[in-house]
């Protein structure tokens, strides 16, 4: 298990960070209304490797039914990252793969995705369509 560090941000550069990603850990897509809406396609990392280099007055925070907060840049809008501390489901933070500026193409086109049906509160479980996500 190899660990990279990557940096990323949102467009106006407002929001940057760092997050140190482990070549086990696999990406997501699911089909929950935020995720769905937004196209997000995400990976989870421990808290410990997430660093936002810039300040939180950059942040604002949509809290989705679960407790996730799906934090955004209050300038430009996009989605960078999202956290999640819920006993029983874990302590997470997301990354939005999308915002992450210097990984190689080559190594998003050999991410692993797992899909899941967040639309029916079933996250372990993958949606039997995932052609759209």
């Amino acid at each position: 298990m190899t660990t990279k560090q990557y940096h990323g941000s949102c467009i106006c550069g407002s929001i940057k960070f760092e997050a140190d990603v482990e070549s086990s850990d696999e990406s997501n897509r699911c089909n929950c209304t935020t995720c769905w809406k937004l196209r997000l396609w995400f990976i989870r990392i421990k808290p410990e490797n997430f660093r936002l280099l810039t300040s939180e007055d950059a942040l604002s925070d949509y809290v989705y039914k679960t407790g996730y907060h799906q934090l955004f840049c209050k300038t430009c809008g996009v989605h960078a990252f999202g956290k999640l501390n819920k006993p029983g489901v874990g302590n997470f933070v997301s990354i939005n793969v999308a915002c992450l500026d210097d990984v190689p193409l080559e190594e998003l086109s050999e991410l692993k995705i797992n899909y899941m049906d967040g639309r029916n509160d079933q996250w372990w479980v993958e949606p039997k369509d995932t052609r759209f996500l």
